[in-house]
């Protein structure tokens, strides 16, 4: 095996945990001169920069190190990881080098490839055991665990389905069904979804109400992230819509007063929580067919000042007030528009 050489590989990305800058003191950064002189470990991290595939085949038939390392502790696994090149992850894995080394920032080939948002690298380095690295919410002591943390071993995903748009999925919780929100690895790497996972968490726990999908408990610990909800087998009622057409006037009234008394309890609170994507899908009907709003992932408390706009890929925008998607001011009175919309849907 080669001894560690003094020297740094800088061409192409570098480790997604690498501070601001560095290697922009080296001369010559970004450029590498292959003659004769330079070692093999080396010439192999430039060629899985390059995603030669050939030229890794002949280099490694050759003995070189598959596991080589430069003064920073990179390898030719976290190179192709951030480049991308799922060919020549697939290759270097095959020849045993090791998934889950770190780097000297302690960053990891998926932790890179995370970073690069390079999904078929994610995905094949997940399949051959590489494991996240530690969940952005994970705290240090067992007692700033959160109470309505949920151990995931907990969680039977045997049977499970996509259900509610494929935003979650079924799964058993102590011999009970629930309905599992996960968060893919790359929201890791993503502080805007990292914040927007924080803030959904810090509305469900606010949230108890019989016109309202109950928060059951989460995983923050460990990957994958998780939110638990209570689950309501009868479906949306966008369905049910679609299923009974107009409904009776008895049965409109019932199903009004039960939105309406979901939503009223929302804005009650202090401070009041502005749903954004009242529609019928994001309504449940209860096993004694009463209705519950749910999915509030996009939801916002109104002191919170919102930093990013809303668009059509975060919600249905028909049902939308405009003020929204213009970044206008706006209030409570929004889910109200919002309303009037599936009231109108009643009738039609």
């Amino acid at each position: 095996m080669e001894s560690k050489p003094p020297v740094r590989f800088t061409l192409g990305k570098q480790s997604s945990l690498a501070p601001e800058g560095h290697g922009d003191e080296l001369e010559g950064s970004g450029e590498i001169d292959m003659g004769e002189e330079v070692l093999p470990g080396v010439r192999l991290m430039y060629l899985a920069n390059e995603g030669d595939l050939e030229g890794m085949k002949d280099i490694l038939d050759s003995g070189v190190d598959v596991n080589f390392r430069d003064i920073d502790d990179r390898t030719a696994l976290h190179i192709a990881a951030c480049q991308g090149y799922a060919d020549v992850v697939a290759l270097l894995i095959e020849r045993k080098a090791i998934v889950d080394c770190k780097d000297r920032w302690g960053s990891t080939p998926l932790a890179d490839a995370i970073h690069y948002k390079k999904h078929d690298v994610i995905k094949l380095l997940e399949e051959n055991g590489a494991k996240p690295l530690m969940a952005p919410m994970h705290v240090k002591h067992a007692r700033e665990v959160p109470e309505y943390e949920i151990n995931p071993n907990d969680l039977d995903f045997t049977s499970s389905k996509d259900i509610t748009k494929g935003t979650f999925c079924l799964a058993s919780w102590r011999g009970t069904e629930v309905a599992v929100k996960k968060f893919r690895e790359d929201v890791f790497a993503d502080e805007e979804k990292v914040r927007a996972f924080r803030d959904e968490l810090a509305i469900l726990q606010k949230i108890r109400h019989p016109n309202v999908v109950q928060f059951l408990g989460a995983v923050t610990q460990s990957s994958p992230m998780m939110i638990v909800m209570e689950y309501l087998p009868k479906g949306d009622l966008r369905e049910y819509l679609t299923r009974r057409g107009a409904l009776k006037a008895s049965k409109a009234i019932r199903f009004a007063l039960d939105i309406a008394r979901g939503m009223n309890y929302l804005h009650e609170n202090k401070p009041a929580i502005i749903h954004r994507d009242l529609e019928p899908s994001n309504i449940l009907r209860d096993d004694a067919g009463y209705l519950k709003v749910a999915d509030f992932g996009v939801s916002k408390l109104l002191t919170v000042k919102e930093d990013r706009p809303l668009t059509c890929q975060d919600t249905s925008c028909r049902y939308v007030a405009p003020e929204v998607f213009k970044s206008e001011q706006y209030d409570t009175k929004v889910d109200v528009f919002s309303f009037a919309l599936i009231l109108q849907e009643y009738e039609s």
